[in-house]
């Protein structure tokens, strides 16, 4: 199965959008006349793998190399090294060029950035004096579709870069992003905007509209109605906790990357493979697995075996001699499912050996005694005693950092004791970490009584008895608490935000709410109830699309509470989820800690 992912059922054409990208690349390397070496950084090869087959690229007869501190080894007179704007990848590539030519090799080289170049990376090459032999590009890939619902900015830093950096270059390039999309989709003119990066993004977006004006005059309505941005500041606690979704279970113990899952090829039943490692893809190409992604892990056996035992009774029915030639066939097709039914029998029974842990199961209480926010004592204690035993630190940070949030930072004395005991136990070297995390503010002294418990309860964020078989609020993804981040999303689509303005103001950062394009005199989206589904939709009767884009990463949890909102009966709107990253509690803190 092909793990670029089908975009057919896309609410919006993304397959011309990856076509595009395709053909600016092909484009770039039928320029480079001749036989070529296609190095490329490690981290781009994954988001290549969901924009482009290599045997494209190799029938334009292109080799093709990872890039190392190891040589190139290739008979090829042209290299083309196709990078992101890193400074450090710089020095690998000038280490590459001195290499070459104390052997006396004659080369030609090119440098293609991705999305673009940057001042400081060619300030390197001129200091190792490289520059000049160097022809210089750009590749202006700056999003990759990971699935028909789901467009990734590919920026995995941008939350730590722009909250303890101060670097602001990931907002330009999401903004720049969105304004790609407009181009070929429609001014968008509903803007709503919450938490400083976020407000700050639809400031350069209506500066660049106004610099370089989408012009779409047969474009009656633009394709997307309204744009909400949001940071991950907003919200820290949803990605803190442990996702319960089949999908966000994979990506919790099986890291998801670029839309695949890597593990050892026994636990897929291939066990003459012993030891050798195999990659899985998971997007909706895979119909079994778009019927299970979204669902509470505790229902996905279940249907496993419901289908299992059906194709059970159909064998049954197809031995028994009396089948006409229709009825087989129905069977033959149904066969064709099984690869499908082996593959997730398989990752479930894996997952489950995590899940059904002790450890995990404590995990889970424990999290959700911190979001009920009413026994401290026995929260700290068990944070304490987690650095006691010396567990994994990103596993303490991640509670910690859920504790300090919903307590708006810890008494002076908690904090300076647990600090010392994190850097006791964990080594000083983690300092950094702990530096990084307080400029953030995900974990500090508490200077003012916190607000959660308001906002816990003003947007109904616990939820008892859910239903996690037949759900029938988004609180299922989390067994009993909803996303944060999916209720303000939730409201704004609902009815707008100033119904909450009080509790927006309790939230990190200033929101905002724009009229943009020529369509600044419709009405807004606060006119537009959930219920009036025939006000608002497309003039083809398709419904309006609202796209929403999470500033320092999403996680498969959230996308699948949205997926269930965009599913409800007088749902008014179809969503599409933009994202700098996908994420989970466990990449979001290690991002923050000192390499």
């Amino acid at each position: 199965m092909a793990q670029i992912p089908n975009l057919d059922n896309a609410p919006i054409n993304l397959t011309s959008l990856r076509e595009q990208s395709q053909r600016e690349l092909v484009n770039i390397l039928k320029n480079i006349r001749g036989k070529k070496c296609l190095v490329i950084d490690q981290k781009l090869s994954g988001s290549l793998s969901s924009i482009i087959q290599t045997s494209i690229l190799k029938e334009h007869g292109i080799e093709l190399r990872h890039l190392s501190a190891d040589p190139i080894q290739t008979d090829c007179s042209k290299l083309v090294y196709l990078v992101r704007s890193e400074l450090t990848l710089m020095t690998l590539i000038s280490s590459h060029i001195h290499n070459d030519t104390s052997k006396g090799l004659q080369r030609e080289y090119y440098v293609y950035f991705v999305p673009r170049r940057t001042v400081a990376c060619e300030k390197i090459l001129e200091e190792e004096k490289v520059h000049h032999l160097l022809t210089i590009g750009e590749y202006p890939l700056y999003i990759v579709p990971l699935d028909e619902d789901v467009l990734s900015f590919e920026l995995d830093l941008s939350y730590k870069e722009y909250l303890v950096d101060g670097d602001t270059s990931s907002l330009w390039h999401i903004a720049k992003a969105i304004h790609k999309l407009e181009f070929s989709f429609g001014v968008i003119p509903n803007l709503r905007a919450k938490g400083r990066g976020s407000v700050r993004v639809a400031d350069i977006l209506n500066r660049m509209q106004a610099e370089e004006p989408v012009n779409s005059p047969d474009m009656v309505v633009p394709e997307i109605n309204t744009l909400i941005l949001l940071d991950r500041e907003v919200d820290m606690v949803t990605p803190m906790c442990s996702q319960l979704t089949y999908e966000g279970l994979l990506d919790e113990f099986l890291h998801i990357n670029n839309g695949a899952v890597e593990l050892d090829a026994s636990v897929m039943g291939a066990a003459q493979q012993e030891g050798k490692k195999m990659k899985v893809p998971l997007n909706s190409s895979d119909k079994l697995f778009k019927e299970l992604r979204d669902l509470n892990f505790e229902v996905v056996g279940q249907i496993l075996r419901q289908k299992a035992q059906s194709m059970k009774q159909d064998y049954t029915d197809v031995t028994s001699n009396n089948q006409t030639v229709s009825e087989l066939k129905d069977f033959v097709k149904k066969l064709n499912s099984l690869p499908e039914m082996t593959r997730h029998i398989n990752l479930a029974q894996h997952l489950s050996t995590f899940t059904s842990k002790t450890s995990f199961l404590g995990q889970l209480d424990m999290e959700h005694t911190i979001i009920e926010s009413q026994s401290y004592d026995i929260c700290f204690e068990h944070i304490e005693e987690m650095i006691h035993k010396q567990e994994p630190l990103v596993n303490v940070l991640r509670l910690l950092i859920l504790f300090s949030i919903t307590n708006s930072g810890l008494p002076k004395k908690h904090f300076d004791y647990l600090r010392r005991e994190l850097l006791h136990s964990y080594g000083f070297e983690h300092m950094v970490t702990l530096n990084n995390l307080e400029k953030a503010g995900l974990l500090k002294k508490q200077e003012t009584k916190s607000n959660w418990l308001t906002i816990k309860r003003a947007l109904q964020l616990v939820v008892e008895d859910t239903d996690t078989a037949n759900p029938n609020d988004i609180s299922y993804v989390f067994s009993g608490y909803a996303p944060l981040s999916i209720r303000l999303i939730q409201q704004a689509v609902r009815s707008g935000w100033r119904p909450i303005e009080e509790i927006l103001r309790l939230l990190p950062g200033p929101h905002s709410e724009i009229k943009r394009g020529r369509f600044s005199s419709s009405p807004s989206v606060d006119t537009l109830q959930g219920h009036s589904a025939s006000v608002d939709k497309v003039s083809d009767g398709r419904r309006s699309l609202v796209l929403v884009v999470f500033i320092g990463g999403v996680t498969f949890a959230e996308i699948s509470a949205l997926r269930f909102l965009s599913a409800q009966e007088g749902m008014a709107y179809d969503l599409i989820i933009g994202t700098t990253k996908m994420a989970n509690g466990r990449t979001l803190t290690e991002t923050f800690m000192g390499s």
